[in-house]
């Protein structure tokens, strides 16, 4: 997601922030609802359901952050009728979104933009940049394991998967993975994808998969062959970054991956500790 996509979707967010009587912002549910990309209210609904649910394991008071409001709408001829809507508090709308389809595009803006405390469009692009690089360091972890699982699936035996990763790392970086771990000071003891960029993280996942597939479909019972599959498809990968301009092995490193999950995971725990409240604990009946 490019900036200035970041920039008009903060926008629009802002555009539909409201001010409850004691100064805290909230979002009507409705107007949430398609900012979010849901089409239908009973489909957004199931979701501030489980929203509202993990409200209340966090400790936190569900009527403090979902708020049951009524709204006028026209259904035409001068007429109107009121239909059910909620008033969230920023933390509403982080559970909300936390509990949505990631593989919508706002619904992935969203579960960054509430849980930064903030409205610069430059700190939720880096937070989405980070949370994209951990999302897909976990993805390739996951794959990786699948690989393992394949190779003794269908061998018998698995004894040589970290030889056969590391030729992949050869055929896609044109340097082993010392030579790799050496030039981006990567510690023995740690993984070379946890310093990888996002970009490489997907290449080694992408190829990997191809492996998956093709050692599964063509029935491949040895590691040989499935070792030769992995460097042909990481070889492959290769061609196209270099086709595009991108030679892997001249990239320089990104953070450690567990010091980026570190600092996303105080954030989250920071917006779950201290979220702003609709009603006033102060004032008794009057918020």
């Amino acid at each position: 997601m490019d900036k200035n996509k970041i920039i008009a979707l903060t926008d629009n967010f802002e555009a539909h922030a409201q001010q409850a009587d004691s100064g805290v912002e909230f979002w009507l549910a409705r107007d949430l609802q398609h900012l979010l990309g849901y089409a239908q209210w009973k489909n957004f609904a199931s979701i501030i359901s489980k929203a509202k649910t993990a409200c209340e394991i966090s400790g936190h008071a569900i009527p403090d952050h979902f708020a049951e409001v009524g709204k006028m709408v026209d259904i035409g001829s001068g007429s109107q009728r009121e239909i059910d809507d909620v008033m969230l508090t920023r933390y509403a709308c982080y559970l909300i979104a936390q509990n949505g389809d990631p593989r919508k595009e706002p619904i992935a803006f969203a579960q960054t933009y509430f849980a930064v405390q903030t409205r610069k469009a430059e700190l939720i692009e880096q937070r989405m940049l980070e949370a994209e690089r951990l999302s897909a360091r976990q993805k390739l972890t996951q794959t990786e394991k699948e690989l393992s699982a394949v190779i003794y699936e269908q061998t018998g035996g698995n004894m040589n998967f970290a030889l056969i990763r590391s030729k992949g790392d050869h055929a896609l970086f044109g340097k082993t993975t010392k030579q790799m771990k050496s030039q981006w000071k990567v510690p023995d003891s740690r993984a070379l994808a946890d310093f990888a960029p996002t970009i490489i993280l997907k290449a080694k996942d992408f190829a990997t998969e191809i492996t998956i597939h093709n050692a599964r479909a063509n029935q491949m019972r040895t590691e040989t062959r499935i070792s030769s599959e992995h460097i042909t498809n990481n070889q492959a990968v290769r061609k196209t970054l270099l086709e595009r301009g991108i030679r892997p092995e001249t990239l320089p490193p990104a953070e450690d991956v567990k010091k980026v999950e570190r600092r996303l995971n105080s954030d989250e725990r920071k917006t779950l500790k201290n979220p702003d409240v609709l009603v006033s604990k102060q004032g008794g009946d009057d918020g």
